[in-house]
């Protein structure tokens, strides 16, 4: 059951030889997300062996050039290709406009649907989920409406321990409750008395639930520590570097220590930045100034591929 993030751009507004535009792609048990969609986005997808037809769903945070550029070419492909499953798109309602646009001029033969969720949300919002992902978007603070994403395993049911269904005797009624995590209380009748089984000593959680967070383009603000606490990794911007503070907020962009910081309150288990400025060919210093205040960060540079590993219990 994986869940591996492939960094496809790491680049701000300006590419370079070294760093393609923003993209990104997650994939989830199978099931392939694609966050933002910049230029190139499609040739780094063949570079990492990805497929164009089994990307079911694709996440634009915003409607700059630097994060949408990619997705028309990405979408002639998959009509060249013979694509007919249905691809969703989640992105600002200002993208619609474009993509019909799109459509109207360069859409015709295509033998697929396109789902759009237009994103207006204040605070966190599931825009989709199935019986073990969701999908959460919500409101980033940049020149433009612009949102980050959230993916996330829901929650699985417990397991039942085979030594205690032998221990206590359980019913096949006795079993279910536990699996849905309630205690099980047994009458005795001739007692009056009753006999609770505790869930915590008959019943586990197989797995803990791996999520991860997309933040880009964004200046801090307050909400944001709260809506992304405790995710198993982090992406967020770090478009400058420490010192740039004045730059950063006229952009409505974050620093390394912005960064980091976000990471820190928020409690998250990794943290990796990217979305550089290309007034910097080389951005190793980054590190130091991020892993200052918090030391799990890491720098993203296009090609990474970054796995959770699924913790077992029991």
């Amino acid at each position: 059951m994986n869940f591996t993030l492939n960094v496809l751009g790491t680049a701000s507004a300006l590419p370079t030889t070294e760093r393609y535009p923003s993209a990104q792609v997650l994939n989830v048990r199978g099931r392939l997300f694609m966050i933002d969609c910049g230029e190139g986005a499609q040739v780094q997808m063949r570079k990492a062996g990805l497929s164009f037809l089994k990307l079911e769903h694709i996440c634009i945070s915003h409607i700059h050039g630097d994060h949408v550029f990619g997705l028309f070419g990405l979408l002639s492909t998959m009509g060249m290709l013979g694509r007919t499953s249905v691809l969703n798109i989640y992105a600002p309602e200002p993208v619609r406009e474009v993509l019909e646009h799109f459509l109207t001029r360069f859409g015709e033969g295509f033998l697929f649907e396109i789902n759009f969720v237009p994103l207006r949300m204040k605070e966190p919002q599931i825009v989709y989920e199935n019986r073990t992902v969701e999908l959460l978007a919500f409101p980033l603070n940049h020149r433009v409406d612009t949102y980050g994403f959230i993916i996330r395993e829901k929650i699985p049911q417990l397991n039942v321990r085979k030594d205690a269904i032998r221990q206590y005797e359980l019913t096949l009624a006795e079993i279910g409750a536990l699996k849905r995590g309630e205690d099980v209380i047994r009458e005795d009748d001739r007692s009056g008395h009753s006999h609770v089984i505790l869930n915590a000593d008959a019943a586990y959680r197989p797995y803990e639930p791996r999520s991860y967070a997309y933040c880009s383009d964004t200046a801090p603000f307050p909400e944001l520590v709260g809506w992304i606490r405790g995710v198993s990794l982090l992406y967020h911007e770090a478009t400058f570097p420490a010192g740039m503070e004045d730059m950063a907020a006229r952009t409505f962009h974050s620093t390394t220590l912005q960064a980091a910081r976000t990471a820190q309150e928020a409690g998250v288990g990794k943290l990796i930045v990217g979305h550089y400025s290309s007034r910097f060919p080389s951005v190793d210093f980054f590190l130091d100034e991020l892993r200052a205040v918090f030391p799990e960060a890491q720098l993203a540079h296009d090609m990474d591929v970054f796995e959770l590993p699924l913790l077992k219990n029991g």
